[in-house]
C-alpha cells in the first residue's frame, strides 16, 4: 500500500514531461512552418531572387529553386536576336529586342517551320557581339543545344532561357545574340561573323 502514492506521483510527472514535449514539438512545427514566408520576405528585402529553372519553363513565373541571381536594376541592357536560316527554313524570333536588367531571368521565343515536302534535321549554332559579352551571357535553356527533326511544313515553337550576368562590364549596354539554323548531315555553309566573333561549330559538323 505505501507504494501507491510513489506509483502516482511518478504518473503525474510523466504526464507532465509528456504535455511540456508536445509543447515543444508544437513550437518547433510552427516555427519551421513560419520560416518559409520570413525567408521570402528576407530575399525579396535583399533584393535576391531563388528561382527554379522547370516552373520558369513551364510558367514563365519564378519561384523556390536551385538558382540564386542578383538583379541589378540600376541598369538596362537592350539583347537584340538576329536569325539565319541556311538552307530552306523559315526561322525567326518572336520579337527582335528585349530590355533585361543584369541578373534577370528572361524567355524569348523563336519559331521554327520546315518549308520543304521532306523531313529534315536542323540545328542552330549562336554568336555574340560584342565579343566580351559571350562570356556573361548565360543561357538556362536553349533550343541550341539540341539537333532537331521536323517533318513536311512542321512548325515548332522553342525557347531561349537566359540571363545577363551582372558582372557584365559597364561600357556594353547592347549584345546582338544571332542564330544560325542549317541542315544536318548536308554541306553546312559558314556561319555569319557577328561583330568580331565566330561561332563554333557543334563536334561533328564541318564547315
Amino acid at each position: 500500500m505505501s507504494d501507491t502514492p510513489k506509483v502516482s506521483g511518478l504518473q503525474r510527472d510523466n504526464k507532465r514531461m509528456l504535455g511540456k514535449l508536445c509543447v515543444i514539438a508544437l513550437v518547433m512545427f510552427g516555427f519551421g512552418y513560419a520560416l518559409v514566408p520570413m525567408y521570402q520576405s528576407i530575399c525579396e528585402a535583399l533584393g535576391i531572387n531563388i528561382l527554379s529553372r522547370n516552373e520558369l519553363l513551364v510558367t514563365g513565373k519564378s519561384g523556390s529553386g536551385n538558382f540564386n541571381t542578383q538583379v541589378d536594376a540600376s541598369r538596362t541592357i537592350t539583347v537584340e536576336f538576329d536569325a539565319n536560316a541556311r538552307g530552306p527554313w523559315d526561322f525567326k524570333p518572336a520579337q527582335s529586342s528585349v530590355q533585361v536588367h543584369p541578373g534577370e531571368v528572361t524567355t524569348v521565343m523563336y519559331e521554327f517551320r520546315n518549308v520543304q515536302n521532306r523531313t529534315m534535321s536542323a540545328q542552330a549554332i549562336p554568336s555574340y557581339a560584342p565579343k566580351q559579352a559571350m562570356a556573361h551571357f548565360n543561357k538556362l535553356e536553349c533550343f541550341c543545344f539540341n539537333e532537331y527533326t521536323l517533318q513536311p511544313g512542321e512548325v515548332k515553337k522553342w525557347p531561349v532561357v537566359f540571363v545577363v550576368d551582372p558582372k557584365l562590364p559597364k561600357d556594353v549596354t547592347t549584345i546582338t545574340l544571332s542564330y544560325t539554323f542549317f541542315e544536318v548531315g548536308s554541306k553546312t555553309p559558314a556561319a555569319p561573323v557577328t561583330g568580331s566573333t565566330a561561332p563554333v561549330l557543334p563536334q561533328g559538323v564541318r564547315s
